[in-house]
């Protein structure tokens, strides 16, 4: 797919994406190897990524570009380039993230095409390893050069499908026939992956899609930085005092740009003025009720807290940015690659398929408090956020309520105490002595609380 920005751009070192010791950034600067002019065949030119050195030193092609039709698309289309990281892997065995080819196979000429300019087309083959992630195309008919691209360590890639066919010479006139092919992403079935297919070509010397064609894209992690959780409120008094306001996110995710749909941005654009975006999961305990037991005899006191998740504010979200959560999400018609990926289950708190998003009904709270005694209920709501490199929003904010995150605390004359339900909410309205819901005795009080939580869906 390419794109139709021509916005120009302040040139500036991008920050690259970080997988072990591969550096993966993008171009959209090309070189034109070889086209059909005075062929045949339907018009295709074969372009080779040029990675500006001031901008992207050491990154290297992963291998040629096919693109339809015979005009310039410097500017116009984007794909990803590749750099060893001067940090070595962490696993010294694993060895560099990139080598040069072991040799290159002939798959194609174009003698017999009448095309103006002589051209060929190679099969890298790779060292031991490591796997090739396009093919190369020369002007000329002699070998490329061994630097002319990279091949990838096997571990850092996933085998994929081929795509849709890019270009073949029927009717080219040529003595061989040749087809390109793409790169299609399979499911990002693990939690926390981006699959991005490279953007370059396969040939195969013949039209129908061999079944045996060795198709590869690159296998990334979504970055997850994790800080301190919440503390815990702690009831000091009869009522409750206020509680603090979250000093910083307790999840960031970060996002590279092409699996982003922003409404402002277009996709180049976006990789040169928000390359990342970040999603932000911020967590904060909210008060469910508090009552305080003025009497001799034990009291019940019910409380209902309302979920914060709305099915229309996450569509709306997922609508608007393309960001799917508890699911997978591949390219959308503003990208111009192809990908999918999952975000983390303990960044969204769903597993895959999971409904508890979709979970609007109310939680009750139930409590008997013991003559003198108070207590207050608390859970845990999470705020998401979607941030541009600036900082500024790129969609509406969205909220989720945890049901199982049900927190008690106890308050009595000699001293506070914190009761954290050890089991999820009870699903009965038949009150559960704390008693039994903890794993040691509360140490404060001889005479217990009785608290239950109850889902009220039916």
């Amino acid at each position: 797919m390419t794109t139709t920005d021509t916005t120009p751009l302040p040139a500036r070192q991008m920050e690259p994406i970080r997988l072990d010791n591969l550096l993966i950034n993008f171009t959209s600067e090309f070189l034109r190897m070889w086209d059909t002019d005075g062929s045949r065949a339907k018009p295709a030119a074969f372009w080779r990524p040029t990675p500006a050195p001031d901008l992207l030193p050491g990154y290297f092609p992963l291998g040629d570009v096919v693109a339809p039709g015979l005009g310039n698309i410097n500017g116009n289309k984007v794909v990803a380039v590749v750099c060893e990281s001067p940090t070595p892997s962490v696993d010294a065995g694993k060895g560099k993230a990139l080598r040069s080819p072991d040799d290159f196979e002939l798959i194609w000429r174009d003698s017999g095409s009448g095309s103006k300019k002589d051209g060929a087309v190679w099969r890298p083959i790779p060292p031991a390893g490591y796997v090739a992630l396009g093919s190369v195309c020369s002007n000329g008919h002699e070998k490329p050069s061994l630097n002319s691209i990279r091949c990838v360590r096997a571990d850092l890639v996933i085998a994929s499908s081929a795509s849709d066919p890019l270009w073949n010479d029927k009717g080219s006139g040529a003595r061989q026939s040749i087809s390109a092919w793409g790169a299609l992403p399979p499911a990002a079935a693990a939690s926390g992956e981006i699959y991005l297919a490279p953007g370059t070509f396969v040939g195969f010397n013949g039209y129908s899609k061999p079944a045996d064609l060795q198709v590869h894209s690159l296998r990334l992690q979504i970055p997850l930085i994790i800080n301190p959780r919440p503390v815990a409120p702690l009831l000091c008094g009869i009522t409750p005092t206020a509680l603090d306001l979250p000093q910083q996110p307790t999840f960031m995710a970060s996002l590279p740009w092409f699996t982003v749909k922003d409404p402002l941005l277009a996709p180049l654009e976006q990789l040169h003025t928000s390359p990342f975006y970040t999603l932000q999961r911020t967590d904060k305990y909210v008060l469910v009720g508090h009552a305080h037991n003025s009497e001799s005899t034990s009291q019940t006191f019910r409380w209902t807290a309302y979920r914060e998740q709305r099915t229309d504010g996450l569509r709306a979200f997922t609508n608007s940015t393309s960001v799917e959560f508890g699911a997978q999400w591949q390219t959308n018609v503003r990208t111009p690659f192809l990908f999918s990926a999952r975000l983390g289950h303990e960044f969204t708190q769903c597993e895959m398929h999971s409904n508890e998003w979709l979970n609007t009904a109310a939680i009750e709270v139930v409590a008997v408090v013991d003559g003198g005694k108070s207590v207050a209920a608390y859970l845990i709501q999470s705020d998401y956020g979607l941030l541009r490199a600036d900082g500024t929003a790129v969609a509406n904010l969205f909220s989720y309520t945890a049901g199982s995150s049900l927190h008690i605390s106890q308050y009595t004359s000699e001293v506070p105490e914190n009761i954290v339900p050890a089991t999820q909410p009870v699903a009965t309205e038949t009150p559960v002595d704390i008693a039994e819901m903890e794993q040691t005795p509360t140490p404060a009080s001889t005479e217990q609380d009785v608290v239950s939580a109850t889902d009220s869906a039916p």
